[in-house]
């Protein structure tokens, strides 16, 4: 392998550590400001787009299963930040809503890093979206993690897993 060989690969996994790092701290300030992980965040930014939404929904938005969904629910509900409420249209339905509490909490967060990554996103011409999409791509088929379930909310670890809780 040649040296310049080498320098661009020591070159990619530094940038493929600093988006990892970046994941990271961003989950870990998250967690300390307001107590949620990522995929949590989206849940309440999800149902308050849309002022309630059913699991299925939620778990077709994030893309994501919807034992996943249930789980993060689960943990919302014990903050008080989302309730279950009956659909009304139909009884076998159940509608995740938004507490007060909730959306003080998301309105709180520090800005989603997903959501900074989506806003440069939008500004590059079309030609560098698809540039960026391939490459990406290529690098989970390197990482054989094409068929890893993963939602688009940028987070380290499993999407079900809490976290540390601020003290």
């Amino acid at each position: 392998m040649t040296s310049d060989a080498n320098a661009r690969m020591d070159d990619s996994l530094i940038a493929l550590r600093r988006i990892l790092r970046a994941t990271e701290l961003y989950a870990r300030d998250l967690a300390h400001s307001v107590g949620l992980t990522p995929a949590q965040l989206r849940v309440l930014q999800i149902v308050d787009e849309r002022d309630s939404a059913t699991p299925k929904t939620l778990a077709t938005q994030m893309g994501v299963s919807q034992a996943t969904v249930s789980a993060l629910v689960d943990k919302l509900v014990a903050q008080g930040l989302v309730e279950r409420v009956p659909s009304e249209q139909d009884r076998r339905q159940t509608n995740v809503t938004i507490t007060a509490d909730g959306h003080n909490r998301m309105e709180n967060a520090p800005d989603a890093l997903q959501q900074r990554y989506v806003r440069a996103f939008l500004d590059m011409a079309d030609w560098e979206q698809a540039q960026i999409v391939a490459v990406l791509e290529r690098v989970a088929d390197m990482l054989d993690a094409r068929g890893l379930d993963a939602s688009p909310v940028l987070t380290t670890g499993e999407i079900t897993k809490t976290g540390k809780k601020p003290t």
